[in-house]
């Protein structure tokens, strides 16, 4: 499934880790291929001093708001690592694009989810990012049984809270309170 990109809205991204450090080098060459590309860039985001590590940048915050108010249709990176440097932070990440139909470009490592080869890399992280979770899945489950069998018991301990019957409603209202923190802004 080739997508043209021509006259999409194209954002770019550049991080460094230390705030001495310049993302210069990143933002020169990001613009010298959107224009060899013909993709006009429509917003910069440049985080200096934030390691990869963590989601909480301030332009990269930026840019999953704007992502999310649909700002863009493509974001350009100069290595897939300056968006993250934790696999499953960069697997959520791509696939929030992919749920958006936002196409990413890594120019050093020539990923461009637009072309063939580019729905390849994709579909082999997603693949990754299944094996993951299984992974996690087998790991929870296996350590689950082991406390069982040591006869520890599980779930919410019982206290000084629970003398009395649970109403549904604090189930509901807590419910209700986490989906408004998870759901897109």
């Amino acid at each position: 499934m080739l997508r043209n990109l021509l006259g999409k809205r194209i954002v770019i991204y550049a991080r460094t880790s230390q705030s001495d450090q310049t993302t210069e080098n990143q933002v020169i060459a990001l613009r010298d291929y959107c224009s060899r590309m013909q993709y006009e860039i429509v917003d910069e985001y440049i985080d200096s001093g934030y390691s990869g590590k963590t989601d909480k940048r301030p332009e990269f915050e930026r840019l999953l708001n704007d992502m999310r108010s649909r700002e863009f249709d493509c974001i350009a990176v100069w290595r897939i690592d300056r968006v993250g440097r934790s696999l499953q932070h960069l697997l959520n990440f791509l696939q929030e694009l992919r749920n958006r139909q936002i196409d990413f470009i890594s120019i050093t490592e020539l990923i461009d989810t637009a072309t063939p080869h580019g729905e390849l890399i994709w579909n082999i992280l997603g693949a990754f990012s299944q094996y993951e979770r299984s992974i996690i899945v087998s790991r929870t489950k296996a350590g689950l049984e082991r406390a069982r069998r040591q006869g520890i018991k599980l779930g919410r301990p019982f206290g000084s809270k629970d003398k009395k019957r649970r109403k549904r409603s604090g189930y509901y209202s807590r419910w209700a309170n986490s989906t408004k923190k998870s759901s897109p802004s």
